[in-house]
C-alpha cells in the first residue's frame, strides 16, 4: 500500500524523487525527496483529508506569521496534500544542545501558544480535559487501558480545569522535533499537535520554560498521563503512566 501510495509524488511534477527514509516515522512514511529541483521532505500516511488540511493550514499560517516550520509545497494544481501525501520544506540545523538552546525553544512554543488561541480543534481530535468525560479521540482509547490508570491520568487532567486553550506541538521536548539554526528555532514533525491546553508542551529539558514548583508538577503529571494514553500499550506508555501518581 506504501508502495502505491508514493505514485502521488508524482503530482508534484516530473522532476520527483525518493531520495533517502528520515528516522523518526512512525505513524508516517517520511523521506527526503526532490522535488522541482530542491530537496523536501515527503510524509505519506494514512490521514484523512480533513486532518491533512488542518495540519497543512495551520503550518501556513505559522509560517505566515514568522515561525520556522516546514511549509507544505503545492501540487501542480495548487492541492496542499495529495492522497495521504504531504510535501514539506526541509529544514536544516541539529537538536538542542544546552540549557540556552532549550530557553530558545520555550520561547518559540509561547510564540505559537499565543498565535493559536482561537484556533479550533483538529478533527477527530479531543484535549486532556475533553477525556475527563469521552473515552476515545483519535489515538486516544481510554477503554483499553487499565482502568486504575484511566483513574490516574484523569486525576491528572482535572488539575487543567479552566485553563486556556490553544494549539500545542505535541512533542517538543524529543530533540529531534527541533531544529536549531543560528538566529531561529524550526519546530517539525506536527503530526501530535491538537488543541489543549499549553502545559502540555513546556516540560522541556532544564525546566527551560520556567514553571515553579506546582506549576511544573501539574505540567509533568498531566503530560506523562497524555503520552501514557495516546501511546498505550508500548514500553514506553507503560513507563509514562508509571509516572503518573496513584489517586488518593
Amino acid at each position: 500500500m506504501v508502495a502505491l501510495g508514493w505514485e502521488a509524488l508524482g503530482q508534484w511534477g516530473e522532476d520527483v524523487a525518493r531520495i533517502e527514509p528520515l528516522a523518526g516515522g512512525v505513524a508516517n512514511d517520511v523521506w527526503r525527496v526532490r522535488v522541482q529541483g530542491k530537496i523536501a521532505v515527503g510524509r505519506l500516511g494514512a490521514r484523512s483529508d480533513a486532518d491533512l488540511t488542518w495540519e497543512t493550514e495551520l503550518l501556513q499560517y505559522l509560517d505566515r506569521e514568522g515561525l520556522t516550520v516546514p511549509v507544505p509545497i503545492p501540487t501542480r494544481d495548487g492541492r496542499l496534500f495529495a492522497d495521504g501525501l504531504v510535501v514539506m520544506t526541509y529544514l536544516e540545523g541539529g537538536p538542542p544542545g544546552s540549557e540556552a538552546d532549550w530557553r530558545r525553544v520555550a520561547d518559540t512554543l509561547h510564540q505559537l501558544h499565543r498565535l493559536t488561541q482561537l484556533w479550533p480543534q483538529r478533527p477527530g481530535w479531543r484535549s486532556s480535559t475533553d477525556l475527563l468525560r469521552a473515552d476515545t479521540g483519535t489515538k486516544i482509547d481510554l477503554v483499553s487501558m487499565p482502568p486504575e490508570g484511566v483513574a490516574r491520568c484523569r486525576a491528572a487532567w482535572a488539575r487543567l480545569i479552566g485553563r486556556p486553550k490553544c494549539v500545542v506541538h505535541g512533542n517538543p521536548n524529543n530533540p529531534g522535533n527541533v531544529r536549531m539554526m543560528s538566529n531561529r528555532v524550526a519546530l517539525i514533525d506536527w503530526d501530535e499537535s491538537h488543541v489543549d491546553v499549553p502545559d502540555l508542551d513546556l516540560v522541556l529539558p532544564h525546566n527551560a520554560a520556567g514553571l515553579d514548583g506546582d506549576a511544573l508538577d501539574i505540567a509533568a503529571q498531566a503530560s506523562a498521563a497524555w503520552e501514557a494514553a495516546v501511546c498505550w500499550d508500548d514500553d514506553y506508555a507503560i513507563r509514562r503512566l508509571a509516572e503518573v501518581r496513584a489517586v488518593s
